[in-house]
């Protein structure tokens, strides 16, 4: 179940981009980052919005744990310190993009390539925001195509089990070599999908032998979305 409702923000009297839209959702985002406490922070251009506006209170957090090395980067230029998973035992809050959210807070997420570190940190997190623009709010998941860290000697493998389902998978190129991730695993991107029960099947796709994490957030789905619309930031809360 969810709840909507929007900020005070006054609506635009244009069309706001999605550079801005995202601007305005990372900026909201601030209000969920808990004083003396470590936030988890996820990967991508809607979260590096949030990591400029994070550091204009960098002075009030000990730091945050990152689920990438960009997102490493970037955090650590603007003098915030960065820890890894295993050094920090409990998240009060977890902020991160999707490439998709539905109704339930279910996620596609991993096209910035991070979707296990993603996993990792928000598994430690008691509460996940989400923080996207309009154009990713779906009523069914699956017209993003869906990432799957896989280990790359089941590759074959899995592009056919995925067939079999009706999906098309296709290896994650970077340049004419296969992408590699922060794990030094391969990135399938499965397309021709209808993900009508996240839950479920989040779970089946990560019991096949190979896949070291599929795309689809269900168990650990966003209790909140800030959703960047033109009339400004839009709060889904989900039960």
């Amino acid at each position: 179940m969810v709840s909507m409702s929007n900020s005070s923000s006054t609506p635009s009297p244009r069309a706001l981009t999605q550079d801005e839209l995202k601007t305005l959702v990372g900026q909201a985002a601030l209000e969920y980052v808990v004083p003396g406490e470590w936030v988890g922070v996820g990967t991508g251009s809607t979260v590096n919005k949030f990591i400029e506006a994070l550091g204009s209170i960098r002075h009030k957090i000990p730091g945050a744990v990152s689920s990438s090395l960009a997102s490493t980067e970037r955090l650590r230029a603007l003098g915030i310190e960065v820890r890894e998973a295993n050094e920090v035992d409990w998240l009060a809050v977890y902020i991160d993009g999707a490439d998709e959210i539905d109704p339930r807070g279910c996620m596609i997420k991993g096209g910035g390539a991070a979707l296990t570190r993603e996993k990792i940190v928000a598994a430690q997190a008691e509460r996940f925001i989400c923080i996207a623009d309009a154009s990713k709010q779906v009523p069914v998941l699956g017209k993003f195509p869906l990432p799957v860290e896989v280990i790359p000697m089941a590759t074959t493998r899995i592009i056919s089990q995925f067939a079999a389902m009706g999906g098309r998978a296709v290896l994650r190129m970077a340049g004419d070599k296969p992408l590699v991730t922060d794990n030094g695993q391969h990135l399938l991107d499965v397309h021709g999908l209808k993900i009508d029960k996240p839950l479920g099947f989040e779970s089946l796709i990560s019991q096949w032998p190979g896949v070291v994490t599929v795309g689809v957030f269900a168990f650990q789905r966003a209790n909140i979305c800030l959703l960047g619309t033109d009339a400004g930031v839009q709060t889904l809360r989900f039960d």
